[in-house]
């Protein structure tokens, strides 16, 4: 099990060590992201290789709406520290323990993300494409 330290994100603050933020307000909380949040937990990890392992992990929770369970507050509801890093551990060693499956399943989220990346790409260029074609017409 990699070892890592979780605490809240505070503005301002460079990380030397590899890193990922958790929004932790909101409906997105547990969003996982390598950019700052500004209501954000911030998670530290030893070895590049635990961060992209774990940020796939905490992917997973934040998809499946996982920590709505335990989102407090009445009006924006935000995720404790002590909750998050209780439940945080507990399924992120679960989720690791099977390692091959693990490793198979972050390989295909990869892979979706890259194929979706290049379909929002692919879309942007059409959009473009029709811009153009509109434009032409139009201006005729």
């Amino acid at each position: 099990m990699q070892n890592f330290i979780i605490k809240t994100h505070q503005k301002g603050t460079i990380y030397s060590k590899p890193h990922l933020f958790l929004l932790n307000k909101g409906m997105n909380s547990g969003k996982p992201q390598k950019e700052p949040f500004t209501n954000s937990f911030v998670v530290i990890f030893d070895v590049e290789q635990d961060c992209e392992n774990l940020y796939f992990v905490a992917y997973s929770l934040w998809k499946t709406n996982f920590w709505h369970q335990h989102l407090v507050g009445s009006v924006i509801p935000f995720l404790r520290l002590n909750d998050f890093k209780k439940e945080f551990f507990v399924r992120s060693k679960a989720m690791m323990e099977e390692h091959e499956a693990h490793v198979k399943h972050i390989a295909a989220l990869k892979l979706l993300e890259q194929k979706e990346k290049q379909f929002h790409e692919n879309i942007n260029l059409i959009n473009d494409m029709r811009r153009v074609i509109l434009y032409r017409y139009c201006n005729r």
